[in-house]
């Protein structure tokens, strides 16, 4: 059975829920994941009164559509990072208070953990987002970074973390970390890192997104294959290297959509991930959740390239063979 195709509104927050349920199923959407961000998901409220989550869902159901999973990527990134004036451009403002680190870092854990209730009431088994890291800005080794260094940046991970996936485990959902730069996970070899130190608890897995893998050189399908029963989630984004002999893959402090990039997001289709063997290796592991559409592309009008991108995903999506090719010719 083809998997639901749904869209993520991180990118669209800026519009009202109401009118973002009626594009997506407008451009051809089964469903949203919903942002924990705008008004298209809001923690606190959801907690607060028995009737938000239903208000939600009476919505989705007006315009056809389904939510299999919540995402709350930007007050994750609060959790381990070493917090600074950034943040308070991403996070809501009682979470960033008074702007003092370590409270920023206290109210990000406290949310997430809430993030997991509310998506409990909200009936989704699965929250989608970041988990900040402490040493990412360790990453080229000059001045000289110690294993001392970067251990401890795991046992921060899992200090902190695990409370949070307690109570993860109390409310039966789990948490899909998308692989990514800046986050403590960004590769496989970290990735691995971060199930040991979190003693592979089957609370914590991977929201498989193959635009932050492709432009590190990392083959996406090597990911599917090494973490067969970790993907939780997957999010559909394309991504081009651009390497011209004047361009660098570090992108020179330049923003995305400057043409000087070494590499750029891209919409579905338009960029350098084989879409079609990432397909071929989920039906292998048998995943049979969301397709979810993370629309970014700066060269292209968002409402023509969300339709094509789902266009393009429900041609592709196809399901497992139940049978051998030539299986006619056995006895």
């Amino acid at each position: 059975m083809p998997r639901p195709i749904t869209l993520f509104t991180g990118q669209w927050a800026d519009l009202p829920f109401e009118e973002m349920a009626r594009l997506s199923k407008e451009f051809g959407y089964d469903g949203m994941e919903l942002a924990c961000w705008g008004d298209h998901f809001e923690v606190s409220k959801a907690l607060a009164s028995d009737s938000y989550c239903q208000a939600k869902h009476d919505v989705l159901n007006k315009h056809g559509l389904e939510c299999h999973a919540i995402s709350n990527h930007l007050v994750g990134q609060a959790v381990l990072d070493n917090i600074d004036a950034r943040h308070k451009m991403i996070l809501p403002a009682y979470v960033w208070g008074d702007g003092n680190p370590a409270g920023v870092n206290q109210r990000a854990i406290e949310e997430m953990k809430n993030t997991a209730r509310a998506a409990q009431r909200m009936g989704v088994s699965v929250v989608n987002g970041f988990t900040g890291s402490s040493i990412w800005h360790l990453l080229y080794s000059f001045p000289p970074v110690t294993p001392a260094m970067i251990d401890a940046g795991f046992q921060l991970l899992a200090e902190r973390w695990n409370p949070i996936l307690d109570v993860f485990a109390e409310c039966g959902v789990r948490f899909a970390l998308e692989v990514h730069p800046t986050e403590i996970a960004f590769d496989i070899y970290t990735a691995h890192r971060a199930l040991e130190a979190l003693d592979h608890r089957p609370e914590f897995g991977f929201n498989f997104d193959p635009s932050h893998l492709i432009w590190q050189g990392i083959d996406p399908v090597e990911f599917i294959r090494e973490f067969p029963d970790r993907i939780y989630h997957v999010h559909v984004k394309d991504a081009i290297t651009k390497l011209n002999g004047r361009t660098g893959i570090l992108s020179s402090h330049l923003n995305f959509g400057d043409p000087r990039r070494g590499w750029d997001f891209r919409s579905p289709g338009r960029g350098g991930v084989n879409f079609e063997e990432i397909i071929r290796a989920l039906n292998d592991i048998r995943y049979d959740g969301p397709l979810s559409i993370e629309w970014e592309d700066s060269g292209m009008k968002r409402e023509f390239g969300a339709k094509e991108a789902c266009e393009f995903t429900r041609r592709l999506d196809f399901s497992p063979s139940d049978r051998a090719f030539d299986a006619a010719f056995e006895d």
